[in-house]
């Protein structure tokens, strides 16, 4: 798999690159600014991009909103993203458009180097890696029971599972052999028992497959 990677901080950058050469990655670019992720995104169109939210010349989401103008060019483009803190504006964002893989880790945890290739390769192959404390914080608000899955029935639950492997209504309704109409009313029950409600801000989609990851299923 080939990616590009950016990451402003050269000791990190390096023990990056030497991780995933390791674990048999192709290193297509390594960059530490935004405007070279730019470029690079667009020269070699990788696998995955591995993104530090915050990059130079702005230190701000420059990291982010790069990677976000290369999803919007060629979309679908495997994500992950890397910050130092739950931002959970950047997180939201980053899986409003729902297509492709993407992830959000925590710049802790690329010290644990198998979590990480793992969430690196789940990614390339178009699944979601959310750093457990995005999670939490992104589904604070969403329900006030510990365990809002438990409220899902057996076949909703297997929805959600088709649901978290980035499958549409169509393909979920294929796999089950039962129609797409089946499939949306129990998509509504799943966003209704799970307390999803409508809104502006909220992908409802993407919090129930959040919620099915935070149950360790």
């Amino acid at each position: 798999m080939r990616v590009v990677l950016a990451e402003d901080l050269f000791l990190l950058r390096d023990g990056l690159v030497r991780l995933l050469e390791a674990h048999d990655f192709e290193i297509a670019a390594a960059v530490e600014t935004g405007p070279e992720l730019t470029r690079a995104l667009a020269e070699h169109e990788p696998d995955v991009a591995v993104v530090d939210v915050r990059l130079p010349p702005t230190h701000t989401d420059e990291g982010l909103q790069c990677a976000l103008e290369a999803r919007r060019r060629r979309p679908g483009l495997p994500v992950l993203v890397l910050s130092q803190h739950v931002e959970q504006l950047y997180a939201r964002e980053l899986l409003a458009d729902g297509s492709g893989g993407v992830g959000y880790l925590l710049k802790d945890r690329v010290f644990d180097a198998e979590q990480f290739v793992d969430a690196v390769r789940r990614v390339a192959r178009g699944g979601t890696a959310m750093d457990p404390q995005v999670i939490q914080q992104l589904l604070a608000r969403q329900s006030g029971d510990d365990r809002p899955l438990a409220r899902l029935t057996p076949r909703e639950l297997e929805v959600l599972e088709l649901m978290a492997q980035g499958r549409t209504n169509a393909a979920i309704a294929a796999k089950l052999v039962v129609t797409e109409r089946a499939i949306a009313k129990h998509t509504a029950n799943i966003f209704a028992k799970l307390g999803l409600e409508v809104s502006d801000d909220d992908n409802r989609r993407v919090l129930a497959v959040l919620a099915y990851l935070d149950h360790g299923r």
